[in-house]
C-alpha cells in the first residue's frame, strides 16, 4: 500500500497506514534477526543539508540493520550544493544510484521539491521549522509500545512551541485520535503558532489550553513532551531569566506527575530535563531514540514494498 510513496509530512499517511508501520515495527522489535537481510542489495541516500546526529545515525543504523547500504553527505559543503546545484538536479542524480532517500534541509518544502523530481521514495528528515514526520512516527511508536493506545490522553507540550517542528507535527498526528486534549506550556513569546491553533486544534474541536507554568498542570498529564527553551528566542534577558526555571523538569516536579505519566523528548537536551530524572521509569526519551531506529526500519521496508 505504501510502496513507492514518499513521506513528507505526518498527515501523508492515514491512521490505518500508520498502524501498518507500527505493526511492522513491533515485529522487527520482537525478532530483529528475521529482518537482518530484508534490504539486501538496497541503497539509502542520506542528503543532510544541515547538521544532524541522531536522525542521520538513526536512518543509517536502520538501513544497515536491514542488510542494506548507505551513501550520502552530512553537510552541503561536501556536496554539489556548494557549487549551486539545484535540489531537483541533485535528487535526480542520486536516484540513478539509490533506491530511497532521506533528506534534511533548512528550507521549508525542500523535500517536497525533491520528491517531485526523484522517481524514488523521499523521506523528509526535517525541513526548517516546518515538519519532522519520522520524529512523529518515533513519538507515536513510543506511545504505542508503552501505553498501547492513542485515545483518551491529556498531552502536555512544554518549551519552545513556536519554532519546534516536532511539536507541530505531533499535534497534527495526535489530533486524529479520539478524546485527546492538549495543554500547551510555554512563555508567551514561544506559544504554538496561530495557524496550528486555528487549522488543527480549533478546526477539529480539540480541547486545549495555554499555560506558562509546568507545575500547575503536571498532575493531570498522561504524557509530557519536553523541548528546549532557547535564550535567543527571547526579546529580552529579563524574561528569559524569569521563566527559564519553569521549564526545567527535575525530580521535585516529577513527584507532581501521575505514576504512569510518560516523559518524552526529541533530543538533544541541554538543561531542560535534569539528569536525575533519567533514572525515573517514566523517563522514556532514550528508549524513544531506540524506537526511532525501529520505526525507520519499518518505514524503509514499507516504502520499498518489502514484505514483513
Amino acid at each position: 500500500m505504501l510502496a513507492g510513496r514518499s513521506l513528507l509530512e505526518p498527515m501523508d499517511f492515514t491512521v490505518e497506514e500508520m498502524d501498518e508501520i507500527f505493526a511492522l515495527a513491533d515485529r522487527i522489535i520482537d525478532d530483529p534477526k528475521k529482518y537482518a537481510h530484508a534490504c539486501d542489495g538496497k541503497l539509502l541516500a542520506t542528503l543532510f543539508y544541515e547538521p544532524s546526529t541522531r536522525t542521520r545515525f538513526s536512518f543509517e543504523a536502520a538501513m544497515l540493520r536491514l542488510g542494506g547500504q548507505v551513501i550520502g553527505f552530512s553537510e552541503p559543503n561536501s556536496s554539489s550544493a556548494a557549487k549551486g546545484e539545484s535540489i531537483a538536479d541533485t535528487i535526480r542524480t542520486i536516484a540513478c544510484y539509490a533506491d530511497i532517500a532521506a533528506m534534511r534541509h533548512p528550507k521549508e518544502g525542500a523535500p517536497k521539491v525533491a520528491a517531485r523530481s526523484a522517481g524514488i521514495p523521499v523521506i523528509n528528515a526535517g525541513d526548517g521549522g516546518h515538519q519532522h514526520p519520522t520524529q512523529t512516527l518515533t513519538d507515536l511508536l513510543t506511545i504505542h509500545r508503552e501505553r498501547g493506545s492513542f485515545e483518551n490522553m491529556t498531552i502536555g507540550l512544554c518549551g519552545d512551541l513556536k519554532f519546534g517542528r516536532t511539536v507541530h507535527s505531533l499535534i497534527k498526528a495526535l489530533s486524529r485520535y479520539e478524546n485527546v486534549k492538549f495543554v500547551l506550556i510555554s512563555p508567551e513569546e514561544l506559544r504554538v503558532p496561530e495557524y496550528v491553533r486555528r487549522e488543527v486544534l480549533e478546526k477539529n474541536n480539540i480541547p486545549y489550553r495555554e499555560v506558562e507554568r509546568m507545575q500547575e498542570v503536571l498532575p493531570e498529564l498522561d504524557l509530557l513532551y519536553m523541548t528546549r527553551i532557547q535564550r535567543e528566542r527571547f526579546f529580552n534577558e529579563e524574561d528569559y531569566v524569569r521563566l527559564k526555571d519553569s521549564y526545567i523538569l527535575d525530580a521535585e516536579k516529577m513527584e507532581l506527575g501521575k505514576e504512569n505519566m510518560m516523559v518524552l523528548h526529541p533530543l538533544p537536551r541541554v538543561n531542560e530535563i535534569a539528569v536525575e530524572v533519567d533514572k525515573d521509569p517514566r523517563a522514556l526519551y532514550f528508549k524513544q531514540a531506540k524506537y526511532g531506529m525501529f520505526v525507520r526500519m519499518a518505514l524503509i521496508m514499507s516504502l520499498l514494498g518489502i514484505e514483513g
